[in-house]
């Protein structure tokens, strides 16, 4: 059996697995194939993969070639893909979430009858996800695996925004014209810096205690009480709303308010944005636009100089005003849309996605290697998307459908 290690389009860093993950897979008595200069931007040269045992093979070669594909990105598979890296028509792929144009995947011929694992938000892209079934791919995309227990050492979705929330913080901080923590000095003193955080999850929660670290007062916004507790216990000071929605099923993401709960927490959000210096917001919805937290109303009662960094860009953004991979000033205050700041430590977030990756691997492997795949297990039907021609996850099909 071939695991096959694909380079990722030339907008990302990471790699799904380093070398020292391949080892692993070449001790289980897998063959692994690595497309030439997979790992460069991760600081993981074809050297690494080689001593390892690992081969290093063309993209064409480790397609037609490997029965397991191992990558990132959906726009691995996509036919307009080129070998040497990036995406010929790069306006099929800017729609909010998903891609414009499903149609840019239908070459993807040398896909057909392939095993592939990655995060492919098939949420955002049902139509995508049809065509994957009509090439009879076989799809795992690790954002939806059950956020359970038995899931979290392959939860990719943990592991990565870890890495955005704490890149966030230092992030904002170098663009934040002043000091982050109090200074006091024969020359006066300086008060420390007052910073924002929406969104309480796992991003969320580094957040707080990166910018505790730096020095910050951090105040802290979620919908859901259960994390008061975390929040405090990091040094952050929790904000809190009546009469939000039970997130509690919903894996650590925000849930849809009511109208007369929004206006509330409106209301408190744009108190608390008023003093503050930063803004680190973290808060999505599954398959859904992020929920607009942040008003332009509200980012012009912000001092000159403050700084939000959207972790939400991808998906529409927390503020009015955000745009998915630009900075915007508005006011003085200067918006940054990232929600790629994993792809910022390339070596250590590509070290934790392979662990995930390794994890999941064991549930569709068996001892000798062989390819086993039991859809009565519940995470191993929780995250298949397409299989056997058909797609068989029940919310994307029902997206596609509609």
């Amino acid at each position: 059996m071939i695991v096959g290690v694909l380079r990722e389009p030339s907008f990302e860093s990471r790699v799904s697995l380093l070398a020292e993950g391949a080892a692993v897979l070449v001790k289980r008595k897998l063959t692994v194939w690595v497309q030439s200069g997979a790992g460069s931007l991760a600081y993981c040269p074809d050297a690494a993969y080689s001593s390892v045992g690992a081969q290093i093979r063309s993209r064409e070669e480790l397609v037609s070639g490997a029965d397991v594909l191992l990558a990132i990105h959906p726009e691995n598979f996509a036919g307009t893909f080129k070998n040497a890296g990036g995406v010929e028509n790069a306006a099929a792929f800017e729609n909010v979430g998903g891609f414009q144009d499903a149609a840019a995947f239908e070459n993807a011929a040398a896909f057909q009858n392939k095993v592939v694992v990655g995060v492919f938000n098939p949420l955002f892209n049902p139509a995508v996800m049809a065509v994957w079934a009509r090439q009879k791919i076989t799809s795992f995309s690790l954002d939806m695996l059950p956020r359970t227990t038995r899931a979290q050492t392959m939860d990719v979705l943990s592991s990565q925004a870890n890495i955005a929330g704490y890149k966030a913080v230092l992030a904002a901080a170098g663009a934040f014209p002043r000091y982050f923590p109090m200074f006091m000095t024969a020359a006066g003193s300086i008060p420390p810096a007052k910073v924002l955080v929406l969104g309480a999850g796992v991003a969320g929660l580094q957040a707080i205690a990166t910018a505790r670290r730096l020095g910050a007062v951090v105040e802290v916004f979620d919908t859901r009480p259960a994390v008061r507790e975390e929040v405090m216990s990091l040094g952050g000071k929790f904000i809190e709303v009546d009469g939000a929605a039970d997130a509690s099923k919903a894996g650590g993401y925000a849930v849809e308010q009511s109208v007369d709960f929004a206006q509330r927490q409106q209301d408190r959000i744009a108190e608390s944005v008023a003093r503050a210096d930063v803004v680190i917001t973290t808060a999505q919805i599954p398959g859904r636009r992020a929920p607009v937290l942040v008003t332009a109303a509200m980012i012009e009662t912000m001092r000159p100089g403050s700084v939000i960094m959207d972790l939400a860009a991808a998906t529409g953004g927390n503020t009015e005003l955000t745009k998915n991979n630009e900075t915007v000033v508005h006011d003085g205050v200067m918006i940054i849309g990232n929600s790629a700041l994993a792809s910022t430590m390339p070596y250590d977030a590509s070290k934790l996605y392979g662990k995930n990756v390794l994890n999941f691997l064991e549930l569709i492997f068996d001892g000798a290697g062989r390819l086993k795949l039991d859809m009565n297990d519940d995470l191993v039907k929780g995250c298949c998307i397409t299989f056997g021609g058909e797609v068989v996850n029940e919310r994307v099909k029902a997206l596609g459908e509609g």
